[in-house]
């Protein structure tokens, strides 16, 4: 029933120069809850995509007159906080890195299943939502404001990049667990293939520098088994 509610207000943009792609998308969506407004070129898709509240954002990589990095870019600068699902034929590890590292939410290489897509889609609408529900994540004196994606520490604002903002939030959902590497690769940049990348400890590094060197730590590291959120080292 949830899902059902969720879907019927479902309006999606699809940035994709292949008319054959697109129009295959569309067909399939057409008897959908989720509405597909199509963009064929960057220039028409950042327009639309930073002019409108969308639900979902899917993106080809590869696109005539600005690609999809840098309307991703755009998106984010503005403090757009849509999730954004890459479709695209750029299916090298590197490739899927810099998209979700950028501040992409989800990655599908192209050919793809129609269900696949649609899954992955509902999924990104469904987590948005249930997040919007919510109005801000304490921990100690860290505040996230949910909604313009603020972060306070003891009442300072801080200065937080988008993915770094992903991974406090979190570490905030989920205080007093230990993730592994593995875990926070899964979870905050949806990789779920083994990678050699220092990704994890060089966003838990920032992270620390951007909450405060001299403030008392929160993120912890625990010797061979990855990080925890807590009030202190004991």
């Amino acid at each position: 029933m949830n899902q059902e509610i969720t879907l019927s207000v479902a309006d999606v943009l699809l940035v994709e120069d292949d008319v054959h792609t697109a129009k295959y998308i569309e067909r399939f969506f057409k008897n959908s809850h989720v509405h597909i407004t199509t963009a064929t070129d960057g220039i028409t898709g950042q327009n639309l995509a930073t002019s409108h509240l969308w639900d979902c954002i899917i993106l080809d990589r590869r696109l005539p007159g600005i690609d999809g990095l840098t309307i991703l870019n755009k998106i984010r600068a503005a403090n757009i906080q849509v999730p954004i699902l890459f479709l695209t034929t750029m299916d090298g590890i590197l490739d899927r890195v810099i998209g979700l590292r950028s501040g992409g939410d989800d990655y599908l290489v192209k050919p793809f299943a129609l269900t696949e897509l649609s899954a992955r889609v509902e999924s990104l609408i469904r987590r948005s939502k249930n997040l919007a529900k919510e109005t801000r994540l304490l921990f100690a004196d860290v505040e996230i404001n949910l909604l313009t994606r603020q972060v306070c520490r003891a009442g300072s604002t801080l200065y937080i990049q988008p993915q770094e903002l992903k991974l406090l939030e979190y570490f905030l959902r989920h205080p007093q667990v230990i993730f592994s590497r593995e875990m926070l690769l899964q979870a905050v940049w949806n990789i779920d293939f083994p990678i050699r990348t220092n990704l994890v400890e060089t966003h838990v590094s920032r992270l620390r520098e951007r909450l405060g060197r001299d403030a008392p730590q929160l993120i912890h590291t625990v010797k061979r088994k990855g990080y925890i959120l807590r009030n202190s080292e004991t």
